[in-house]
């Protein structure tokens, strides 16, 4: 399995951002789920989110 896997589209019906609770985009370009209200990139590694705020990329 590699580690890029993209996310079911499916999953992001129901996840949200753990800091505002609002609604994801999925970029597919970096792999991530993105939080435009936190300003922060939550990583997907092996299709999976990772959904912790120190896992997660800010936003420039």
């Amino acid at each position: 399995m590699k580690d890029q896997e993209e996310i079911d589209r499916r999953m992001l019906e129901f996840l949200v951002c753990p800091v505002t609770h609002a609604t994801l985009s999925y970029d597919r370009d970096t792999n991530e789920l993105v939080s435009n209200a936190a300003r922060l990139a939550f990583p997907i590694r092996r299709g999976i989110p990772i959904m912790l705020v120190n896992e997660a990329r800010e936003l420039d």
